[in-house]
């Protein structure tokens, strides 16, 4: 069985080039980046990096560049739920067989309004077919986007069932009461409870969770992994109140345009803010905006711009 991933994981942006074809060799220098800078582990096709703008096949060609470049596959989580059963299957299995951590698993969707019983069918479906006692599955519940949410009941009966397999749930509800609610069922047996953003890091950490899983983690990481680290100490709620604010900046821009932007930025390559469509690049006045903001609070990304010339 792997060992369990805890502290600051990134969804890592997924770099694209001018034909928007994915770009393996700026993917891999970003990895290796983050896990340089602060990051404990890397969960590679969540939200943030645009992974359900990528098919099966491309998401397997990263994952698989990843491992061979020398991103260690015991750091990768990398998101494995799709709208399709043997698309979620054929992904998972490919992660247990090189050696990934775990997988973080969206529901299916695409339909809206789905039972328990439906999604329950799907996890259970999902875990029986890989087949692996090395699987590690962590369950992403992020209502605001999906719109299928995982509900506490859901992960009562999933345990019960496969105590070993289900092993944690990233929220990214944006309700606290929600993390709590997790931490408060289900956190002193074992289940791993990892917030969905670093504003929320601290108080999951207090109350038993296991870091974040945050898309800021591409930027920010080292601020971030500082309240992992001394979250227990007498400075962390003002560390907590640092990268909150980096993060309010960052909010107030579409995301995941935002994270390119500033990566395109700081390593002094433009193609980096390249998006794939349907989603879109940061207007010139945003970005400027952006970066004038990140400026005044002192932000940077040190070593950035001398990994990607030394590539």
């Amino acid at each position: 069985m792997p060992k369990r991933l805890s502290g600051v994981l990134s969804p890592v942006v997924t770099p694209f080039k001018s034909d928007f074809s994915p770009d393996p060799a700026r993917y891999v220098r970003h990895c290796k980046w983050l896990l340089a800078h602060g990051c404990s582990g890397l969960a590679v096709f969540g939200t943030n990096s645009e992974a359900n703008s990528l098919s099966v096949e491309e998401r397997m060609v990263l994952l698989e560049a990843l491992v061979q470049e020398g991103v260690p596959a015991e750091k990768l989580m990398p998101g494995t739920g799709c709208c399709s059963l043997s698309d979620s299957v054929r992904l998972t299995a490919h992660a247990v067989a090189l050696g990934c951590s775990g997988v973080l698993m969206l529901p299916p969707f695409y339909y809206k309004g789905v039972s328990d019983e439906g999604l329950y069918r799907n996890f259970a479906e999902v875990i029986e077919r890989v087949g692996d006692a090395r699987l590690q599955v962590y369950l992403y519940h992020i209502p605001p986007v999906s719109q299928v949410p995982i509900t506490l009941a859901l992960i009562e009966r999933l345990l019960k069932k496969f105590p070993v397999t289900v092993a944690g749930v990233k929220d990214s509800s944006g309700d606290w009461s929600n993390t709590k609610a997790m931490l408060d069922a289900f956190a002193k047996s074992g289940f791993d409870v990892f917030a969905g953003s670093e504003v929320f890091l601290l108080d999951n950490m207090r109350g038993g969770g296991k870091g974040c899983i945050t898309a800021t983690g591409n930027i920010n990481p080292g601020a971030i992994d500082k309240v992992f680290q001394n979250w227990r100490g007498a400075g962390a709620d003002a560390l907590q109140a640092d990268i909150t604010a980096t993060r309010g900046v960052m909010q107030k821009y579409p995301m995941m345009a935002a994270l390119k932007a500033v990566i395109a930025d700081y390593a002094r390559d433009p193609e980096w803010a390249t998006m794939r469509p349907p989603l879109v690049e940061l207007t010139a006045a945003q970005s400027k905006s952006l970066m004038a903001e990140l400026d005044a609070r002192g932000f940077d990304m040190p070593g950035l711009a001398t990994a990607a010339v030394a590539a």
